[in-house]
C-alpha cells in the first residue's frame, strides 16, 4: 500500500504541473488552450536534447542534478517563449470573435505542433535515460517500500513548484493583477493594469509549468514521443475541471484525485480499467457538484 501511495504522488504531481497550465488560461481568458498539450511535449523534447549532449558512450560527462538543472532551465525558456508566442499568433486576434473561433484556432495550433514534432523526431518514440540520471543506488528503502530516486526528485521539484507559484500569485504584484484580471479584465484595466501584458505573462508562467511537467514525465516514463500532450493531456484536462477548471489549487486537488483512483484502481482491480475508474470517478463527483471540488458555481443571467 506504501508503495502505491508513492506512485499515486509521483503521477499526481507530474498531471498537477499540467493541468494549472489549463487553469490559468481559462481562469483568464476562459477558453481551453488545447495547444498546451503540445507545449508540455516540446519541453519534454528539450530536455531530451539537452540531456543527449551529455551522453557519451552510454555515459554521463557531467554530474546528473547540472544535466536535470540544465534541462529544466532551457525546457523553461523554449515553452515559456512558445506559449507566448502561441497566444499572439493563435488567441489576441481572436479574443473579440465568436467563442467558437479561439477553441478551433487552439485545436489548429495543438494538431500543427504536434505534427511538426512528429516529422523533426520521425514519429519515433525517444528513451530518457534515468537509470544514468538518477541511478538505482540512489533508491531510499522505507521498510519493505522502495522508493526509486526518480520519485523523490520528480515529488520534491513539483513541490518546490507550486509552492513557488503560489507565492507569486499571492504575494507579488503581478500575480495579484493576474488574479484581478481574472476576477474582471475589464475593471482590471480601469484600473491600469495592462490586461494584454497579464495574459502573456499568464500563458508563460502556465508553460514555465508544463515545461517542468515535461521533463518530470520522462523522466517518470523514461520515454517520450510526439503525441504524449494529447494523451496526458486528457488526464490533466480532467483533472483541472474535477478540481473546477480556473481554480489553480483545484486542479492540484484534481490532479492527486485522479492519479489516486489510477494507481489504485491498477493495483486492486485491474490495469485494464484505470481509466474508466478515473473517469466514472469524475462523472460522479460532477453529478453532485457540476462545478468541481473547489470550483465557484456560475451565476444564471436572467
Amino acid at each position: 500500500m506504501t508503495q502505491q501511495v508513492v506512485n499515486a504522488l509521483t503521477l499526481g504531481s507530474v498531471i498537477a504541473l499540467f493541468a494549472l497550465g489549463y487553469s490559468m488560461v481559462y481562469g483568464i481568458l476562459t477558453i481551453l488552450n488545447f495547444a498546451h498539450g503540445e507545449v508540455f511535449m516540446i519541453g519534454a523534447f528539450m530536455g531530451y536534447y539537452v540531456q543527449k549532449l551529455f551522453i557519451v558512450d552510454n555515459q554521463l560527462t557531467a554530474n546528473p542534478i547540472l544535466i536535470i538543472f540544465l534541462s529544466l532551465l532551457v525546457a523553461m525558456v523554449v515553452c515559456g517563449a512558445l506559449a507566448v508566442t502561441i497566444e499572439f499568433v493563435a488567441y489576441r486576434p481572436l479574443r473579440q470573435a465568436a467563442r467558437l473561433a479561439p477553441l478551433i484556432s487552439a485545436l489548429a495550433m495543438s494538431v500543427l505542433l504536434r505534427n511538426i514534432m512528429g516529422v523533426i523526431t520521425k514519429f519515433r518514440v525517444r528513451p530518457i535515460s534515468t537509470d544514468l540520471l538518477l541511478p538505482q543506488r540512489w533508491a531510499v528503502h522505507i521498510g519493505e517500500t522502495t522508493i526509486a530516486a526518480s520519485r523523490y526528485v520528480i515529488i520534491g521539484v513539483t513541490l518546490i513548484s507550486l509552492v513557488a507559484l503560489e507565492l507569486f500569485m499571492a504575494r507579488t504584484k503581478a500575480g495579484k493583477a493576474m488574479r484581478a484580471c481574472a476576477q474582471d479584465r475589464e475593471a482590471a484595466s480601469f484600473m491600469g493594469i495592462s490586461v494584454n501584458g497579464i495574459i502573456s505573462l499568464t500563458f508563460l508562467v502556465g508553460a514555465v509549468m508544463a515545461g517542468i511537467g515535461g521533463i518530470m514525465t520522462g523522466l517518470y516514463y523514461t520515454q517520450i514521443d510526439f503525441s504524449m500532450g494529447f494523451s496526458l493531456g486528457m488526464k490533466a484536462f480532467t483533472a483541472a475541471v474535477l478540481g473546477g477548471i480556473g481554480n489553480l489549487r483545484g486542479a492540484v486537488l484534481g490532479s492527486f484525485i485522479l492519479a489516486t483512483a489510477e494507481t489504485l484502481g491498477s493495483y486492486y482491480i485491474s490495469f485494464t480499467y484505470r481509466d474508466v475508474i478515473a473517469f466514472a470517478i469524475l462523472i460522479t463527483i460532477l453529478l453532485f457538484k457540476p462545478s468541481g471540488l473547489l470550483g465557484k458555481p456560475i451565476p444564471v443571467k436572467v
